[in-house]
């Protein structure tokens, strides 16, 4: 139960759960690729399109959602979320059909979506002020912890069918989805996690988020005012080209390793997937030391070079190196959220709610780069469509050269400095 102050460990935990939740649907979509393709018979264009009608969501729905959190309150909004997300899954489940797949991910995206936007706050609040960095980055572990796992439970469920020693609860769930679509039962899966969320919000007394004025999602004019100044776009297009970068790589590994290596995607591909995401997890650790002692634009520079070179050797190398080279993209990609995110925020003196509410909006990039990557690959094949990467990577790199933060990340040289000053 909450405190008087509104901290409470239980709230952690389930913010926590919320964001394992989120990160093992959302990261599905690479694995998903190849079988999406084969099962629905569609154009790399078609089946890019899905993730985009997912990720589309967060630009239409992210900043309304703040404001109908300061209205309703934030268990209301998570509440109605996760039904949306559960109505959204179940529809695909029982109606496995591409033009359902499209309507549903666009609604399950949207639940995400007002989801991402409450739960920070309502971390700051149960964890602590003081403890919000650690608490953040605990979270940052648990949605990689669920990206790495997601592609696991895709190869268990889609290798079911040929395993005499399945278990009994993956046989069942997989007898509910049409012959040949094994994959469909995944939905099956997370509209029983999506119902399960929403009992436990439901059973949960969340504490009462009061946001500072800095905070609060603010008025239509505070927007305006800031997509006036050129360093806001600057951002917006920045973290548009990351989330591209990252689902433009993560969504097409598996089909370009089965497309120009002959690697199974059920197995092989799945791996890569999940190793991409789980060295991403890994490297925020590795990031977080590097900026105690390095100014986070040179750590966005030296990785962003890093990303760059791993991504010619995926395209270009061997499959064996292709085969290692692509997760070792999500390695040098672990520190471009929180750093862009982090010199975005330190950009601006005042309206830092509306700025979020921005920045989370251009989350969005996740929706487009992967929809250009298969346009481009039916037309030139897909190596030709993911070299759009290095466009998305080469912007990051020009951010560690152009960004000009009014307050720098402390490193242990200059606080030395200050405390010696």
């Amino acid at each position: 139960m909450p405190d008087k102050s509104g901290r409470s460990r239980y709230m952690v935990w389930l913010v926590m759960l919320t964001f394992f939740v989120i990160s093992l649907i959302t990261n599905i979509f690479g694995p998903l690729i190849p079988d999406i393709i084969t099962g629905f018979h569609l154009s790399l264009t078609a089946a890019a399109f899905l993730p985009f009608c997912f990720f589309i969501a967060y630009g239409a729905l992210s900043i309304p959602a703040g404001f109908e959190a300061e209205r309703s309150g934030e268990k209301r909004v998570m509440m109605v979320s996760f039904l949306l997300a559960f109505a959204g899954a179940i529809t695909f489940a029982a109606l496995p059909r591409y033009g359902v797949a499209v309507a549903s991910l666009f609604v399950i995206g949207g639940s995400f979506a007002a989801l991402q936007v409450v739960i920070n706050p309502l971390l700051r609040v149960a964890g602590g002020e003081e403890h919000f960095a650690y608490n953040s980055t605990l979270a940052q572990f648990v949605f990689g912890a669920a990206s790495f796992l997601s592609p696991y439970l895709y190869s268990a469920i889609v290798e079911t069918p040929g395993r005499s020693s399945a278990p009994t609860v993956l046989r069942g769930l997989v007898s509910l989805a049409p012959p040949g679509l094994p994959w469909v039962s995944l939905y099956w899966v997370f509209a029983f996690a999506s119902l399960l969320m929403t009992a436990v919000i439901v059973l949960s007394r969340f504490p009462r988020v009061e946001r500072t004025p800095d905070e609060q999602a603010g008025t239509i004019a505070m927007y305006r005012d800031l997509l006036r100044q050129p360093v806001v776009v600057l951002y917006f297009i920045s973290v548009f080209l990351y989330v591209g970068s990252e689902q433009g790589t993560a969504n097409w590994i598996s089909e370009f390793l089965a497309r120009y290596h002959r690697f199974d995607p059920h197995t092989v591909g799945a791996a890569a997937v999940a190793w991409f995401w789980g060295l991403m997890t890994a490297g925020c650790f590795a990031g977080m030391l590097l900026l105690k002692f390095f100014d986070s634009r040179k750590v966005l520079f030296a990785f962003s070079v890093g990303a760059i070179v791993s991504l010619t050797v995926a395209l270009f190398g061997s499959g064996g190196a292709a085969r290692f080279a692509f997760p070792i993209i999500g390695l040098f990609a672990s520190v471009m959220w929180p750093v862009i995110i982090s010199l975005a925020l330190n950009s601006v003196s005042v309206h830092h709610g509306p700025f979020s509410g921005i920045l989370c909006a251009a989350i969005m990039g996740g929706a487009v780069m992967p929809l250009l990557i298969g346009a481009v690959a039916d037309a030139l094949g897909l190596r030709a469509g993911m070299c759009l990467l290095y466009v998305t990577f080469g912007w990051i790199l020009g951010v560690s050269v152009w960004a000009r933060p009014l307050i720098s990340n402390e490193t242990i040289r200059n606080k030395s400095s200050k405390q010696a000053a």
